[in-house]
């Protein structure tokens, strides 16, 4: 089925309007449980209830509050809301191009992509052709289901994505953290240089298709196995493992792992590539 467009207007950069549809770029796949009586399987409902008097409360008598110190609340009406919410717009507002590494990926939220409209066609080849020759990303503004944010639009191949993004004050700051090593911790030379060893021993082009939800895989195939009417073996949980106390020799140990397993993807190579001589 082909995915159907979430949202739908206009990239604006300078004078130039942009007509695009937005799509979701993602999609979950989380495994989702409904909640069920243990005795006869009955779904279970959930009830809004007062906290005073455990009487459940009609929705046409519910309100919304803020709480601005324990159990006192500030009331606001969907008026009042309404009435300082963003305008709704049909615009992806670009106010300044960025590097893409200036941008930490921190800030990213959900992800979507940009298609043009047929008359926008021309214009969306054009700025994508000109983003990605200069390597920059878009920052603008956006209006989604009621709400402003900030976002980031940047080429993708032939195709232009957009991220929703957090505000600065949504990061929290680092100096906040505590137990990060100080001035006062400092590695080696021998153990940097081991350590460096070892991230270029496992360094890879990155390929997603290689990485599984291992997990969701498992939760779905115990689903299926009890819906067959099978037993269900549950396996014992591995023993933790032990904590390092030499750092090196765990260094030069796990160098050694990673070359051992290396050593097959060579050969296997190798043997490919004499065949093709051969041949």
């Amino acid at each position: 089925m082909a995915p159907r467009a979430i949202w739908s207007g206009a990239l604006s950069f300078g004078l130039v309007n942009v007509p695009v549809k937005l799509y979701s770029a993602t999609r979950s796949k989380d495994v989702r449980f409904n909640q069920l009586h243990a005795k006869d399987g009955s779904r279970i409902r959930q009830k809004r209830v007062s906290a005073a008097n455990g009487e459940e409360v009609p929705l046409e008598e519910i309100v919304k509050g803020y709480e601005i110190s324990p159990d006192t609340y500030v009331t606001i009406t969907n008026e009042e809301l309404e009435a300082i919410a963003p305008k709704a717009s049909r615009l992806i507002e670009i106010e300044e191009f960025v590097d893409l590494y200036e941008i930490d990926p921190l800030f990213y939220e959900n992800s979507y992509y940009l298609v043009p409209d047929k008359t926008g066609a021309k214009a969306y080849a054009l700025l994508l052709a000109a983003m990605t020759n200069e390597n920059k990303v878009a920052i603008g503004r956006v209006v989604l289901r009621s709400k402003e944010y900030l976002t980031a639009v940047r080429p993708l191949d032939d195709t232009l994505t957009m991220s929703t993004m957090r505000f600065a004050d949504e990061i929290v700051p680092r100096t906040t953290l505590e137990g990060l090593p100080g001035e006062e911790v400092s590695a080696g030379e021998k153990e940097v240089a081991m350590a460096q060893q070892l991230i270029e021993s496992l360094s890879a082009a990155f390929e997603p298709e290689k990485y599984q939800d291992t997990y969701r895989e498992q939760v779905l195939e115990m689903i299926q196995q009890k819906a067959e009417g099978r037993e269900v073996v549950v396996e014992p949980e591995s023993p933790a493992p032990a904590k390092s106390v030499d750092l090196m020799a765990a260094l030069e140990a796990s160098l050694a792992a990673a070359k051992k397993r290396k050593a097959p993807a060579k050969t296997e190579k190798a043997t490919r590539a004499t065949k093709k001589v051969e041949a």
